[in-house]
Order: C-alpha cells, then structure tokens, then sequence
C-alpha cells in the first residue's frame, strides 16, 4: 500500500489523476520479493491544473465500476478520485472480495453511491 500511495501522490504533486487505478494496473518490476511496484496504464489519466491547491473539476465519467468514486459518477470530482480507489484495492486485498457487488454495473453503481 506504501508503494501504491507513494506512486499516486507523484501523480498528484504533478498534477496528474490516474482515474482507472486497480490491482492490474500495478507490476511487480522483478519476481524478488521486496520487488518495486510500477503503476501502469494511463489511458484513462487527466492532467489537472490547481488554483490555490483547489484543482478543477472534471467531469468525464471514466474507470472501472468496481473501483469508481461516487464524485465520478455524479460527474464533478478532481485528483483524490483516486483515493477512492486506493481504498477500495486495500479493502479486497484485507478481504480479498469487493466492497459494492452486483449482477449489473447499474446495480454496483447504486451501491457505491450509498
């Protein structure tokens, strides 16, 4: 988790949102076991700009239903969209299941918005 908040936060100092973070975007660099962990895959990443450490709202509806932040659905959010996520990696690797199930994207997005 370290790892994983170390690589967002230089992101986020400068001034990237990742916005699709979940386990398979992260690669071990070797198969060592103290390997370093790479975050990967930056399709989905917006340059923000910061007004007073205030950023821009964005408004895309973008990521992976599992992983997505209520603000993102609701369609105005910034960079700690990504903290959302962060949360929810750590939950499933704790629990080692997803915190908000369903049989429809439409039903997990309900529950990620309650």
């Amino acid at each position: 988790m370290k790892q994983i908040i170390s690589a967002v936060k230089f992101l986020h100092d400068n001034n990237i949102a990742h916005r699709d973070l979940k386990p398979e975007n992260f690669l071990f660099e070797t198969t060592e076991n103290r390997s370093i962990l790479k975050l990967i895959d930056f399709g989905l990443s917006n340059k923000f700009s910061s007004n007073r450490g205030k950023a821009e709202k964005m408004e895309t509806i973008v990521g992976t239903p599992y992983y997505v932040a209520p603000e993102v659905l609701k369609g105005s959010y910034g960079p700690l969209c990504d903290m959302w996520s962060i949360g929810v990696i750590m939950f499933i690797l704790l629990s080692g299941k997803y915190p908000f199930v369903g049989t429809t994207e439409n039903e997990i997005f309900k529950k990620i918005l309650t």
